[in-house]
């Protein structure tokens, strides 16, 4: 039986060299595309109502499993219920179907901090970027030296992301709810959470996983970013689960 095919889409002000220890795991069994969203890692920008038909040209024609973290989760989210003959199947990290506060939704952002978040990217982006992706760490119990290291092999300082870029990110998490959408998505889903998330709660990925009709729930020892924090717990599990969920017989 082949291996089915992995793309994996980054979160917000990341880039594609946030999966590098997936890209390395799973280029021995499988053809991986490691994706770098507009304005993102080297990536053009784009207006945010394009963003979807950039990822579908990316994915090329091959039906893919789809990984997406945290804004990339949200992204595959939506081109699963649009798309859903593009994907074989997918993989959610810490991803919510609603990123902001809504009425009944508790498992988000609260609105006093999505503020911050936004008047602090027009102030001094570099610096709201550092204390993001220690916020995504937080819960992990990393000393100085192994945040450092997570830090230097995942962060693409070469190319960090446009203003533009994240600018249209945080559109879109300000815009997106998809709760309505996730019970029609019915390709086989994995949800991975970190328990100590500190970013996207726990809850949300609960919600997708009793609402999608294919959804498996896994919960890791980590915060925002298990792929990088047990790489190797991450990718065994997401093998394991490829291997016992997605047939390749008939692509």
């Amino acid at each position: 039986m082949r291996r089915p095919v992995l793309a994996f889409v980054h979160g917000w002000g990341q880039a594609a060299q946030t999966w590098h220890a997936q890209a390395d795991y799973f280029a021995a069994h499988h053809e991986v595309r490691v994706l770098s969203l507009p304005g993102h890692g080297g990536a053009a920008d784009l207006p945010v109502e394009a963003w979807d038909d950039f990822l579908l040209a990316e994915l090329q024609d091959t039906p893919v499993v789809l990984v997406g973290w945290s804004l990339g989760g949200m992204l595959a989210l939506r081109l699963a219920s649009r798309n859903p003959q593009r994907l074989s199947g997918l993989v959610l990290v810490s991803t919510t179907p609603c990123f902001r506060q809504r009425p009944g939704w508790e498992y988000a952002c609260a609105d006093e901090m999505f503020e911050r978040f936004q008047a602090s990217l027009e102030a001094d982006a570099p610096r709201l970027l550092d204390r993001f992706f220690a916020l995504m760490l937080q819960g992990d119990g990393l000393n100085r030296k192994q945040y450092l290291d997570v830090v230097r092999h995942a962060v693409d300082r070469h190319r960090p992301a446009s203003p533009k870029g994240l600018r249209g990110g945080l559109q879109l998490l300000d815009q997106l709810d998809l709760r309505a959408e996730i019970f029609d998505i019915h390709v086989p889903a994995l949800v991975v959470h970190g328990a100590a998330d500190a970013v996207t709660p726990l809850g949300a990925a609960q919600f997708l996983a009793e609402r999608m009709p294919a959804a498996t729930l896994r919960i890791m020892q980590s915060g925002h970013a298990p792929h990088l924090t047990r790489p190797q717990e991450f990718n065994q599990l997401v093998e394991e689960w490829c291997l016992n969920n997605i047939s390749t017989h008939a692509r």
